[in-house]
């Protein structure tokens, strides 16, 4: 299938790289782990700026959305330049704020605010038996229990994670929302958008490592010559080069249908793509990669978790193969 942003929509993703590429995010990544949120809250405001968080916010609400292109050409760069916080699950519950009956009044209160970017919200699966991404630091956290949707009213304590940044909770109590067959369909098309979201979202961690391990392998010598120079290095590269470049028409293709089955193949795609371009990283890095020091280490720990959320491989090859398990609903993944 042949693909092309149209001019405003390339436009947006390059005002969005430019945006992010002088915001410092390496250093608003580190605070977030750390539990500081200031520099990852005003990096949310000047992404709210942007519109960003409109796009999955229905109009009816202050919002622009559904803009499911323009959502992917978002969380692509929110992935290129690691923006931390629950930017796929904030998407994720205005969707399903936006389906809910109205009567639970839920939608007017936090979808505006999710537009303007005043509110962060995470959303999980109680099924799954799962964490809250970044429970500490949302504004809320919706939580999907069989077919009860709930509004957390706290947390337990922080998890360990294979990404610091990904602060993992598990959350506790609270009122329910909605209950019902029209909450459980609301759930499921929530999770297709996070599905979706993720699959943008490893994309641009995926090039983003590619990005920095190419410039790094043109720059270290041995023998007198850049390794980058090297036959075996060259195949490397291509072969990561190859897995996200394969995997990116699949992601704006999902983005025109929102179907489940498109959304599961680009979702498997572009998390195995990522994932190996964080493995040619490492190795071609060398011991260097290793170090927390080196700004790398915050995208390599971000692949892996990514691939997994929001429906690991397994889970999105069973939805693209009846016959290997059938259909599967997306689930929060409890991995780190």
């Amino acid at each position: 299938m042949r693909f092309l942003l149209d001019t405003e929509q390339a436009e947006f993703g390059r005002t969005l790289d430019r945006m992010l590429g002088a915001a410092d995010t390496p250093a608003a990544v580190r605070a977030w782990a750390d539990g500081d949120f200031g520099p990852g809250r005003a990096l949310w405001a000047r992404l709210a700026e942007t519109g960003v968080f409109t796009l999955a916010v229905p109009e009816a609400h202050e919002g622009l959305g559904p803009l499911p292109v323009e959502l992917a050409v978002a969380y692509v760069e929110l992935g290129r330049h690691a923006v931390p916080g629950p930017v796929v699950e904030t998407a994720a519950a205005a969707a399903l704020l936006a389906e809910l009956p109205e009567g639970t009044g839920a939608a007017k209160e936090w979808l505006p605010r999710i537009a303007s970017g005043d509110a962060l919200v995470s959303l999980a699966s109680g099924a799954a038996g799962p964490y809250a991404l970044d429970a500490d630091a949302a504004d809320a956290v919706l939580v999907a229990d069989g077919d009860a949707i709930r509004l957390a009213a706290g947390h337990g304590p922080l998890r360990e994670s294979a990404d610091p940044a990904r602060r993992l909770f598990v959350p506790e109590g609270g009122e329910v929302l909605a209950r019902g067959p029209e909450a459980a369909s609301a759930l499921a098309r929530a999770g297709d958008l996070a599905a979706f979201l993720t699959a943008a979202q490893s994309l641009g961690v995926g090039l983003e490592l590619l990005r920095r391990t190419v410039e790094y392998v043109g720059q270290r010598r041995q023998f007198g010559v850049a390794i980058g120079t090297f036959q075996a290095v060259k195949h490397r590269l291509a072969d990561a080069l190859v897995g996200l470049e394969f995997a990116r028409p699949l992601l704006f293709g999902a983005a025109l249908t929102l179907n489940g089955e498109e959304i599961a193949a680009a979702k498997l795609a572009a998390g195995e793509a990522a994932y190996r371009a964080a493995r040619a990283a490492l190795q071609l890095h060398g011991a260097v990669g290793y170090t927390e020091e080196l700004d790398l280490s915050l995208w390599l720990r971000k692949a892996l978790p990514l691939r997994d959320a929001w429906g690991t491989p397994s889970q999105c090859r069973a939805r693209l193969v009846p016959a290997a398990g059938g259909p599967v609903p997306w689930r929060a993944s409890s991995a780190g």
